[in-house]
Formats: structure tokens, sequence, C-alpha cells
């Protein structure tokens, strides 16, 4: 499994073959829709994350010491943006999504690119999963 860092880099790299961001935000789009469709039962409010604008589902799993994300959201370009979280901190181990330093979000463009609105959405969708990942290191603490 690559390290968060080589999976950042990777988008970073996926990324800069667009300049014009009409096509970056294709890609996202296109990440949006190649993701598995979340399961009914996840689409929970207790589910639901705090802070985006539009609905933005996020289900966290843990399996064998990593955590796995799964998303959904009813809006495109969210649902890639989620995408492109889950591609980069799914299957790592609570330490490591808490340590890890998210810099592929500036450096592909997104905080420029984003409203406002869409921005604080992202921020709170990486402070959810960093908060399951907080969670499951206590549980693993306590078990």
């Amino acid at each position: 499994m690559a390290t968060i860092n080589a999976l950042q880099d990777e988008v970073i790299e996926e990324f800069s073959d667009f300049d014009d961001w009409m096509d970056r935000y294709q890609l996202l789009i296109d990440l949006g829709n190649g993701q598995e469709p979340l399961d009914e039962k996840y689409k929970t409010d207790q589910n639901l994350i705090e802070g985006c604008q539009s609905r933005v589902w996020l289900q966290a799993d843990l399996a064998e010491g990593k955590v796995h994300f799964q998303a959904e959201s009813d809006a495109l370009i969210v649902k890639g943006i989620i995408a492109l979280l889950i591609k980069v901190l799914s299957g790592h181990t609570p330490d490591e999504i808490l340590n890890a330093d998210l810099y592929f979000i500036e450096r592909i463009g997104l905080k420029e690119h984003l409203s406002p609105t869409r921005s604080n959405g992202l921020l709170s969708m990486v402070k959810q999963m960093r908060m399951y990942a907080l969670a499951f290191k206590a549980k693993g603490q306590h078990a």
C-alpha cells in the first residue's frame, strides 16, 4: 500500500496534466462519478457532515487496524473532492491519518478555486475523517 504522501503526489501529478481549471473540475466530477455508490443504510443523519453546503455522508470502518472510508454527496464537485480524500486517506492506520499533512489540497489549487462555502466543506470533511481516526485510535487503546 502506498504511503499517504505517495498517494498525494499521485493526485498532484494527475492534476498537473491540466492547466485549465475547467478541465480540473471535469476531472473532479469524473472521480466523483467513478466512486462506488454508498449503501443506503449508511445515509443516516449521523453520517452527515456538518458544515457542508451540500449533503455529504461519510462512513468509516476499522478493519485490521486500518480505517476505510466510504462517502457520497449530492453535489458532483463535492463528490469528487471526497473521492480524492478517500483515495489519499482510506486504508491507512488512525495514526497515519492523524499525522498526515494534506499538502495536495493546496498544491492542486483546490483552495484557491473553491468557493468559500465549498472550502469550508472540504475542511469539515478532513476534520470528520480525522475525528473518526481519533475515535478508532482511542477504542484501540482500550480494547
